[in-house]
């Protein structure tokens, strides 16, 4: 009751915007003298003020100032990613061509904030205000406020080791310890002691801001109290079997019964989020006129940009939105007029196994401290309720208190590449502020010796450097870079980029199953999957011409196209710049084939069915893949998943092990990698072939 009573109290200010009726003539003309463009900035102008952070402006300003490095902590919601960055451009740290940076942990967020900021400024995106993403650059030489993905930030490392072009680095949702946030916190720790000019703001939405502090010498804490409304949690009595099947019914449950107010739905991924938007949809069809409309908008990270604009458009009179998302919504995003959340309890994690090499993600039960994150989003503009589809046992015994840091649970290769590039050696030692496992690293450093990357030594040779330009996967990068002995580069570089943009490249809707799979079965050549996805993009770039009709007729995703060639165009930049150069193997499939980049990942047919050459792992092809029907002796997989099985993905024939000794003689060369097993071997080569499958 209290909880209604509050809603529409908060709800009651906003029924008539022009105040009494005497004032809203007046405030009408007044408006009407305006033109549209003064009014929208005026609008957000009110709103810049209306947010936790604006009343502590002076005071987080001169902290700032007296302060090398300063933590802040702020409610998800408070304005710490949009206004922070714009009170230090107006107090001048961006005077003689300096940079303000602000990293983020996805590059949805990266996208949106700095559209939502150049807006503010009033800035056209990619002038003075500019987002910079892997494979998409939206800046400028006039752009001094700089939104971009962690990663990016790690990789502009290398061409500016001391970031002398930053005046301020802002690392923000510190809490999230993504991989690339933690390689970052040790860099920038060791840049501030000798860069006195330089400013760090660590900002964070929870409470373990401690934690940070101790790390970055005792720095001072700064807090913003945040516009927080009291949120009403409920359990459910029992476990849920089908938290999807819950989800959809908590969702038409609200809305049928719950005053107004937008729902926020937090699910594990992509394809989860699609069903639940098409069985909301196909329900509301059902009921018709029964019930108000109800608008169901997804979010996800390979969502086109103009459909994820749409969770921010407000909610017409009369009707309800509903905000389907994956954890993206958790932190990153603020999305206004969200007055229940439905938290079913789960997200996807990465799981790394070193001794397999396998990386898998895993749908998990998400920490505590995700769990209240969740709930918070519920009580930002008005009091508001949580819905929890897990029992109030399983939130306090079944779940971490917070999320293990992504650096111990996943693949190290391309980080231990990038240190070394940068010519930190001695990786045990470095200040990571959770260390990796010990396995972990020694496996990643071993991947990189067997690429060549890394000389017996461990220090890094020419082509490891070469290998690091590249903003790939290692073993892509030294497929890449291999491409140019065997003469294919024009095809490794397109099959690179069809790899890059994540298994996306087909559509396969429910109702059109069978025409959706005919229609991927004529893009079927000899050699495997890379030469299928090789086949697709000449296609679609010579017969069609980048036709939208033409891919929507072949059940291809347009926008997976259209992101594979801009990948295509930015590795061809940088051939240039590792001087490498780029020649064509038309009709000729054995040189792509032979590529080295991948020799890591083989796996033999043996009569219990594949193995992993390096791990005698028992493997399966996916059952997506063109050779899911044929069983050659050797394949080149492209990643390992784990979802009902170990499935190979994207996998290619490798013709015989002579490829292998071919292509990585200075991995193979002592373990005598044949063919034939009627040759005699001493036994101590006898036990390597072994190894070798």
């Amino acid at each position: 009751m209290f909880a209604r009573l509050s809603l529409w109290l908060f709800l009651c200010p906003f029924v008539s915007p022009g105040g009494s009726s005497e004032g809203h003539g007046a405030g009408e003309r007044e408006r009407m003298a305006l033109s549209q463009a003064e009014v929208v900035k005026q609008s957000i102008q009110e709103v810049r003020r209306s947010l936790p952070v604006f009343p502590y402006r002076e005071d987080l300003l001169l902290a700032i100032q007296q302060h090398q490095i300063l933590i802040i902590e702020g409610e998800t919601g408070s304005g710490k990613t949009t206004q922070i960055p714009q009170y230090l451009m107006e107090s001048g740290y961006n005077e003689g061509g300096m940079k303000i940076g602000c990293t983020q942990p996805r590059r949805v967020a990266a996208m949106s904030v700095a559209a939502r900021v150049a807006q503010e400024v009033g800035v056209k995106l990619g002038n003075e205000v500019g987002y910079s993403i892997r494979f998409e650059d939206c800046t400028s030489e006039r752009t001094v406020l700089k939104y971009m993905t962690d990663g990016m930030l790690l990789r502009e490392f290398l061409t500016e080791p001391d970031l002398a072009s930053y005046s301020v680095v802002i690392i923000d949702e510190a809490h999230e310890r993504t991989l690339h946030t933690d390689i970052l916190f040790g860099l920038i720790k060791d840049i501030a002691r000798f860069r006195p000019d330089l400013k760090v703001l660590v900002a964070s939405a929870t409470l373990d801001t401690e934690r940070f502090s101790c790390f970055f010498d005792d720095a001072p804490v700064f807090r913003i109290p945040g516009r927080r409304f009291p949120v009403d949690i409920f359990y459910t009595k029992a476990p849920e079997a089908d938290y999807l099947e819950a989800c959809v019914v908590s969702v038409l449950q609200i809305h049928v019964t719950q005053p107004p107010g937008d729902c926020l739905v937090f699910l594990t991924g992509q394809e989860e989020i699609e069903t639940c938007c098409e069985l909301l949809q196909e329900r509301c069809r059902r009921l018709g006129s029964k019930i108000s409309e109800l608008l169901v908008l997804p979010i996800y990270a390979n969502l086109p940009s103009d459909m994820q604009a749409k969770i921010f458009s407000p909610t017409p009179p009369g009707s309800r939105k509903v905000v389907v998302a994956t954890n993206i919504a958790e932190t990153s995003l603020t999305i206004d007029g969200i007055i229940y959340v439905i938290d079913p309890g789960f997200c996807k994690q990465k799981s790394y196994n070193a001794r397999t090499g396998m990386e898998s993600l895993i749908v998990t039960p998400c920490s505590r401290a995700s769990a209240n994150q969740r709930a918070g989003r519920a009580g930002r503009v008005a009091a508001g309720k949580c819905f929890r589809l897990y029992t109030a046992w399983a939130f306090k015994h079944e779940m971490e208190e917070t999320t293990v840091p992504e650096i111990q649970r996943t693949n190290l290769g391309n980080v231990v590449l990038l240190l070394k590039s940068l010519g930190i050696n001695d990786l045990i030692h470095f200040d990571f502020m959770d260390p990796p496992p010990h396995e972990t690293l020694v496996l990643a450093l071993e991947q990189l010796y067997a690429l060549g990357a890394l000389n017996h030594l461990g220090e890094l040779t020419k082509l490891g450097r070469r290998m690091a330009e590249l903003p790939v996967d290692p073993m892509l990068s030294k497929m890449i870079l291999a491409s140019e002995q065997y003469k294919c580069s024009e095809q490794v570089l397109t099959i690179a980029a069809m790899l890059s943009v994540n298994n996306s490249i087909f559509y396969r809707p429910k109702d059109k199953v069978v025409h959706a799979d005919n229609a991927r079965q004529n893009f079927v050549v000899p050699g495997g999957d890379h030469m299928v996805l090789l086949n697709v993009y000449t296609q679609v770039m010579i017969m069609s011409g980048y036709s939208t009709q033409w891919c929507y007729e072949n059940f291809i995703q347009f926008r997976s196209m259209k992101r594979a060639r801009d990948v295509r165009e930015q590795l061809e930049g940088l051939m240039d710049r590792i001087e490498v150069e780029v020649c064509s193997s038309e009709g000729d499939s054995v040189p792509i084939r032979k590529v080295a980049g991948y020799f890591y990942h083989t796996a033999r047919l043996s009569k219990g069915g594949y193995k992993t050459v390096k791990h005698q792992q028992t493997v399966y092809v996916h059952p997506n893949s063109s050779l899911f029907e044929e069983q050659p002796r050797w394949l080149i997989y492209h990643e390992l998943v784990f979802t009902t099985k170990e499935f190979m993905r994207q996998v290619c024939i490798n013709a015989n092990s002579s490829w292998l000794l071919e292509v990585a003689p200075h991995y193979y060369k002592n373990k005598e990698l044949e063919d034939s097993s009627s040759k005699k071997m001493p036994r101590k080569q006898g036990k390597a072939k072994e190894e070798l499958g």
